[in-house]
Parts: structure tokens; C-alpha cells; sequence
């Protein structure tokens, strides 16, 4: 948040806002860019914090490439600085809200918007998605790596709930995937036996999601030293197992603990090959396995798609999070009902965004990234921080 300042607090708008721009892989650029002039049907955010994801590691490296220059950032929690009048009645938000921002633009009229997908929105879809679109199409401010962020008349966004602080209010996005991912797209209901592949801040909301859904028994797996923090501290997150698959067999330990295997299984990993197997072998007969988010691989060692036929599974894919997921998330980290806020977290300025992103990957030592128009940035070989936040006005 920026120094000393509460949200209607007002903040002299100048002509220019610090941005970073991702111009290739690796090489973040820091730009002032023009502040756009708003209307009577969009807005103007004040970016207080933008949460990070492995969507955004990838859009950094490459290995999610957008063949052009954008300012990423698809997490912003901020206030908002200027709206015109429709924008306000649309939203029912006014000058001086925190607001949370969606990922994904809605025309409203679609027929896809009109049932409630706008993530196949047919005027947006996944083709301008807020942190993916290109610096040169106007107004450039589409992403949260900056101050300011430009909000389109079919911007999608959610009040904040009041005292909660913007760098917790930025896991509305991960959260919002566990409870969609986890829940809503599975129909995980009472009684239900959850497996949950990947501690990650989406798998640890998973978990959380499936026990306030009223999941039996919910077991989360990872994998080696990378994930041995996270497994440490998920049964805080409603896990009732956390097993390291380095160490022991998933499915035995499953079967061990309830009799028997998973009626939902999610599998939330990325860079992780074997999880998909894996993920067919914790699932009952009749189970569901859902795949979420993007695999960074497209092998697939010990997949054995006859046992999909054999177990006669239902095996769903889930992309994104809708409003109602969203809204939940936000209820539910006001709630307090589990410690999202004491996750280890690491927060950045702006031009210490490269060295979060580095991290975030888990980069071995030694990697080295050019950022800032020549600055070299070298991984740590740490394990990642399980929820990573840029600050684009500074702080703690």
C-alpha cells in the first residue's frame, strides 16, 4: 500500500505511472507510462498489491510466451482512484473502494457471459486477459506490475471486504481456484474423500475449500525439500494428511487412512509429469479427477488412460474462477477461519520484481535473468515462498 495513505486517501495523480513491461523473456522493463484519461463507463485503479502465481514465472521465462511487450499482473487488489458514473452503477463501487480484479473480461451479452462462462466470453476469452495484453494497445495499463491499472467497461471486480489488508485481499484469486477447482467444478459435498496433488497456495485453498464444503477427509501430496514447508503446515488448511511422494505411496497411505480411495481427486501441480498418473490411481471407482490450471509438460509417465475406463471416471478440466468462487474467497479469508494471513509470504517493490519471480520458481542458484534495462538477477536455490506479492508503491 502506499506509505501512509488509507484507501479514499487521495493521492496526487500525476501524468505518468511506474510500470514494469515483461518486453521478452527475462527482461523486465521499468516505463513511466501515460495515465490514462477515464470516461463515463470505465476506471482508473491504484494498484496496492498484485499477488503472484506460477503464470506469472512462466510469462517471465518464457515458457508461456506472448510474442509482445505487456505489463503482467493478473492478481491486483487496489482502490480506485477515478470512475465515471456508469462504471459505478455497473459495479456498485465508488472513488475510494478497495476492489479486487478478475482476470477475465466479461461482455455481458455473449451467450457465453449470458450463462455465466465469460471465461469464453466471445468478445475476450483468454485473448485479453488482464496482465497478457499488449503495452501497445491502448491504454498500456492493462496489468498489476504498475500504480495504476486501467479498468475496461467490462472489467469484472469485487469490493474488498472492509479491514481487510490488500496483500491478504490478493489471495481472492488463488483461494477463489481452490474453492472452483476444488469444489464447484467436482461437486465435492459432504462426506467426500478429497486428494489434492500440489501444497501450493491453490492446493493449500483446495484443501480449505474442501473441508468447508464438508469433505470426510482431505489428503494433500508434494514432492522433495521444495514442498516440505508446505506440507508442514497443511493440515492448518484442512488437510487431515499431507504426504511427500518422494517418501511414501500416495495411494497407500490414502487407502491406510480411510479404507479405501478418493472420491475427488485435483490435481494442482505444475512442472510435476507423474501427477497425472498419479491422480488416476488415487481416484475410486466412478471418482472424479480434476486437471487445474496449466501442466507446464506435456509428458505424461505411467498414464494409463485404460484405467479411466476401467474406473469409468469423470476426468474434468477447470481454467478459471467465476464471481461466485471469488466472492466466497473473499468471505472466507475476512472470516479468519484459517491462517492465510500467516503464510510464508514475500513481498517486492517494482524493481525487486524479477528477484520475487525467481524465487517464486524455486530457480536454482545461479540463474541469472537480465531486469530493469541491464540489472542481473541471480536465483537463490531457495524454496519458493508459497504466496509471493509485488508492491508497486513500496513497503514492508
Amino acid at each position: 500500500m502506499h506509505p501512509g495513505k488509507a484507501p479514499g486517501d487521495a493521492i496526487p495523480v500525476t501524468d505518468t505511472a511506474a510500470a514494469l513491461v515483461l518486453e521478452s523473456p527475462r527482461r523486465l522493463v521499468s516505463k513511466e507510462m501515460a495515465i490514462p484519461k477515464t470516461s463515463a463507463s470505465d476506471a482508473l485503479l491504484r494498484v496496492e498489491a498484485c499477488g503472484l502465481c506460477g503464470t506469472d514465472h512462466e510469462q517471465f521465462t518464457g515458457a508461456l510466451p506472448a510474442g509482445f511487450a505487456f505489463v503482467p499482473g493478473h492478481e491486483a487488489v487496489g482502490v480506485i482512484e477515478r470512475i465515471g458514473h456508469d462504471a459505478s452503477e455497473r459495479w456498485g463501487v465508488g472513488e475510494g473502494d478497495r476492489v479486487a480484479i478478475e482476470v477475465f473480461q466479461s461482455c455481458r451479452s455473449c451467450d457465453a457471459c449470458l450463462a455465466g462462462e465469460y471465461r469464453r466470453c466471445a468478445k475476450h476469452g483468454i485473448g485479453d486477459m488482464y496482465g497478457f495484453v499488449p503495452v501497445d494497445k491502448h491504454p498500456g495499463l492493462w496489468g498489476g506490475y504498475a500504480r495504476y491499472q486501467y479498468l475496461s467497461p467490462d472489467t469484472m471486480l469485487h469490493k474488498v471486504p472492509e479491514h481487510l489488508d490488500p496483500v491478504i485481499a490478493t489471495i481472492f484469486n488463488p483461494l477463489g481456484a481452490g474453492i472452483r477447482w476444488g469444489v464447484t467444478v467436482p461437486g465435492t459435498g459432504p462426506g467426500d474423500v478429497v486428494a489434492v496433488l500440489g501444497p501450493g497456495i491453490r492446493g493449500l485453498s483446495a484443501c480449505a475449500a474442501a473441508k468447508v464444503a464438508g469433505a470426510s477427509f482431505v489428503m494433500v501430496t508434494g514432492k522433495g525439500a521444495r514442498d516440505a514447508t508446505r506440507l508442514d503446515i497443511a493440515t492448518r488448511f484442512g488437510a487431515d494428511l499431507a504426504v511427500d511422494v518422494d517418501v511414501d505411496d500416495p495411494v497407500e497411505r490414502l487407502q491406510q487412512a480411510t479404507g479405501g480411495l478418493a472420491d475427488v481427486v485435483l490435481d494442482v501441480t505444475a512442472k510435476a509429469p507423474a501427477a497425472l498418473a498419479q491422480a488416476i490411481s488415487l481416484a475410486r471407482a466412478g471418482g472424479t479427477v480434476v486437471l487445474a490450471g496449466t501442466r507446464g509438460s506435456a509428458e505424461t509417465p505411467g498414464f494409463w488412460p485404460d484405467l479411466i475406463v476401467y474406473k469409468e471416471l469423470r476426468l474434468l478440466g477447470a481454467l478459471g474462477v467465476d464471481a461466485a468462487a471469488y466472492e466466497a474467497a473473499l468471505d472466507m479469508l475476512a472470516s479468519g477461519r484459517f491462517p492465510f494471513a500467516e503464510l510464508p509470504r514475500q513481498t517486492a517493490s517494482l524493481d525487486q520484481a524479477a528477484d520475487l519471480l525467481a524465487a517464486m520458481g524455486g530457480e536454482p542458484a545461479g540463474a541469472e535473468s537480465e531486469s530493469l534495462g541491464g540489472q542481473t538477477i541471480t536465483g537463490s536455490g531457495a524454496p519458493p515462498p508459497v504466496h509471493g506479492v509485488i508492491l508497486p508503491w513500496g513497503g514492508p
